[in-house]
């Protein structure tokens, strides 16, 4: 009865979670941003004024899920989030990864579709930080590489979309060509969450039997130059630096992490 009370619960949680998200969007678009654009001339400041905010939104709604007893957390090597600059690669399990990762980088950047443009929640929020958005085609790979070289600091899931449950990780080499071609070296996040939920294809409401644990590890940079050395070109190149990345994010995290 007790195991049956407390899933009720989260499902209930979940909901809320994700109309707080929702709603909390729209009051940023509606009145937050365009407070900060009369406000903040300069459009560097502002943009940065616009990171900021978002990333305090992304970290109360995480805050959110965890007093309403939705999820838990764990998260090692946050640190090396707090620097400028970076070129952040993570695996993708679930639909909330981007926000447990931006509520812990200053200046976060990442890669958004143009469709998010039509969305009344998230039109604002994208817009308004500058983000760089996914339909410029062969440019795609220089503006993330400019996002980068201004400080940024750039999310990107080399897998594209969420990974399917019970299927290995299939990466595409875009973001390994942004590595390559700005000679950036790369910050890996591995992601988890136990047991799984908010996977690709699966409703929000399908909560599994006991409270999740959510466990983001930040690596060790990996260092480019070895793989710039490459003789072969960046073709070949990017397809090791790939097949280095798809095995790193398959080793299990280290247990402990707090």
């Amino acid at each position: 009865m007790r195991e049956a009370l407390d899933r009720a619960w989260r499902v209930v949680g979940t909901g809320l979670s994700f109309a707080v998200f929702g709603l909390g969007g729209l009051v940023l678009r509606l009145l937050v941003f365009p407070v900060l654009t009369l406000w903040v001339r300069d459009p560097a400041r502002r943009r940065a004024a616009v990171r900021r905010t978002v990333q305090r939104s992304f970290a109360g709604f995480v805050e959110l899920m965890r007093v309403l007893g939705v999820l838990r957390y764990q998260i090692h090597g946050r640190e090396r989030l707090q620097r400028e600059g970076l070129l952040i690669l993570a695996n993708h399990p679930t639909l909330i990864d981007v926000v447990f990762l931006i509520a812990q980088i200053p200046n976060a950047d990442c890669i958004v579709k143009s469709a998010l443009l039509r969305n009344p929640f998230m039109r604002g929020p994208v817009t308004a930080a500058g983000y760089v958005f996914n339909d410029n085609g062969p440019g795609l790979v220089e503006d993330c590489i400019a996002a980068v070289r201004r400080g940024g600091n750039l999310v990107i899931f080399p897998e594209g979309t969420r990974t399917r449950r019970g299927q290995s990780l299939k990466l595409q080499r875009g973001a390994a060509h942004v590595a390559l071609r700005g000679a950036l070296d790369i910050t890996p996040v591995r992601i988890s969450c136990t047991p799984m939920t908010l996977g690709k294809g699966e409703k929000w409401y399908r909560v599994p039997p006991r409270r999740v644990l959510f466990s983001m590890h930040v690596d060790e940079d990996i260092p480019i130059a070895g793989f710039l050395a490459d003789a072969q070109g960046e073709a070949v190149a990017a397809r090791r630096l790939t097949d280095h990345l798809a095995d790193h994010f398959s080793r299990e995290a280290p247990r402990g992490c707090t």
